[in-house]
């Protein structure tokens, strides 16, 4: 998975492509820390329009976040899935637990 990360204000973007799966914890996860231990960083936005796939592993990461966010009084979003993404995250009932914001 490819991971860009940008900063504009208090937004940190993760800006995701590829595969979304198990083998991206690790990546996933160092790719998130910087945001949360920025203090300006107020919320997190996750782009998933260059997904192309997202497993379960996936899922519990995002939530992972969420958790840490949440502790540091951070907001997270997530951003352009594409309509496979949005499918599985509506399985998933991820809508009720991010707010998801499609172009």
């Amino acid at each position: 998975m490819d991971i860009k990360q940008q900063k504009n204000g208090n937004v940190g973007t993760l800006i995701l492509g590829g595969r979304f799966d198990f083998n991206s914890h690790r990546a996933f996860k160092e790719s998130y820390s910087g945001f949360l231990a920025d203090a300006e960083v107020k919320s997190v936005e996750i782009d998933l329009a260059n997904v192309s796939y997202i497993d379960s592993s996936a899922l519990g990461m995002l939530l992972m976040l969420r958790e840490r966010s949440d502790g540091m009084g951070k907001k997270v979003m997530l951003r352009n899935p594409n309509e496979v993404v949005i499918q599985i995250l509506d399985i998933a009932n991820f809508n009720k637990l991010f707010p998801i914001v499609k172009s």
